[in-house]
């Protein structure tokens, strides 16, 4: 398995669990993260090896990605493993299963690419990467048999592992926040080129907000080894910093700001009204703007075909429109409330068993 980044590391270690159900004595090797340590999961490298942000980053780091897919390349064909399966990370995963697959391996990938959103030529891409796709939404499995990729809709895992009631007693019990607090939680996203252009316009947004709201509780949980980066933003400001703790922070929350991605979702899953954010260097936003095919881009709003909730992308994300978002939802229960009975639809529609439907289909690939 190869599996970037800590949303991609969370996917694996969900599926772990299901694979190892069936196959106790399963042998799983490759790239990955703490959680998939957690499952037994031999890391021959890091997951954060495939961090990357934007086009900019990735060519910066070129040299490396490159020397580490022939790395994993020559290691998998000398192991002959049953099957490799790629957990998001498209740029990188493809052209390693397409050379696997060449070569004899059976391949699937976790995660259809986004080729509903942007960048749609992938499809063919993927088609000959994969002998099988694991959909996280219910209707990629038909648009990708248009195109001749099998693909299973299998859920999505946080809609499983998440409950359906958030436990927001339970969560501000543990973060030591009282029942009738305004708490708001930033989460400006898990990877360091994230950090560096989205989290100082999230923290000004926090400094206004704490102006403006004497005595609002804001929680920043830090995704694995950030911690030291957000600290300085922090200095001087009633913020909350976490080590880790998303999902309890997300559970206590009135309203969130989020940096598009799955944090996006995960928060939808907690019925937590938010505003989207992002940011990237000049170069990456005119290249990825134009190649977008839908208004939206985070996951609540492309799911619900509308914004259900608000945007503030690149220009247009500043400290005072996050602020101003946050206080809406902030100011406005009935909105808030219509908001979190969209998200519990949403919640039940992809809802799945995903770690047995996930290790089903992956065994069903292994016999043929």
């Amino acid at each position: 398995m190869v599996a970037g980044e800590a949303s991609g590391d969370l996917l694996a270690s969900l599926l772990l669990q299901g694979l190892r159900a069936r196959w106790p004595g399963l042998e799983a090797a490759g790239v990955g993260g703490p959680k998939m340590a957690a499952q037994g999961f031999d890391a021959w490298w890091p997951s954060d090896e495939l961090a990357v942000f934007g086009y900019v980053d990735a060519l910066k780091n070129l040299p490396r990605l490159l020397w580490l897919r022939q790395r994993l390349y020559q290691r998998m064909v000398a192991r002959q493993p049953q099957v490799f399966i790629g957990v998001d990370a498209p740029d990188f995963n493809f052209t390693l299963e397409r050379r696997l697959r060449a070569a004899g391996l059976r391949t699937a990938h976790f995660v259809c690419p986004s080729i509903w959103a942007w960048r749609p030529e992938r499809v063919h891409t993927l088609a000959a990467a994969a002998d099988l796709v694991l959909c996280l939404f219910p209707f990629e499995p038909e648009l990708l048999a248009r195109h001749g990729v099998p693909a299973v809709f299998v859920g999505h895992p946080l809609a499983q592992a998440i409950p359906m009631v958030p436990p927001r007693a339970a969560a501000r019990a543990a973060l030591g926040l009282t029942e009738e607090a305004t708490v708001v939680a930033l989460l400006p996203g898990s990877r360091r080129g994230e950090i560096a252009h989205i989290a100082p316009t999230v923290v000004q947004a926090a400094r206004l907000l704490a102006a403006g709201r004497p005595g609002l509780q804001l929680l920043l949980p830090a995704a694995p080894g950030l911690k030291g980066q957000l600290a300085p933003l922090c200095a001087g400001l009633p913020i909350t910093l976490l080590e880790g703790r998303a999902h309890e922070a997300l559970a206590a929350a009135d309203a969130a700001i989020v940096a598009s991605g799955t944090a996006t979702l995960e928060a939808a899953l907690y019925k937590c009204p938010m505003v989207i954010t992002y940011q990237v260097a000049p170069l990456n936003w005119r290249l990825m703007r134009g190649k977008a095919l839908q208004p939206w881009f985070g996951l609540p709003n492309i799911l619900s075909g509308e914004f259900v909730v608000p945007e503030r992308i690149q220009h247009e994300a500043t400290p005072e429109r996050l602020a101003a978002d946050v206080l809406a939802w902030l100011d406005d229960a009935p909105r808030a409330a219509a908001l979190r009975e969209r998200f519990a639809a949403l919640h039940a529609s992809l809802r799945r068993d995903t770690a047995k439907e996930a290790s089903d289909a992956i065994a069903t690939l292994i016999q043929k």
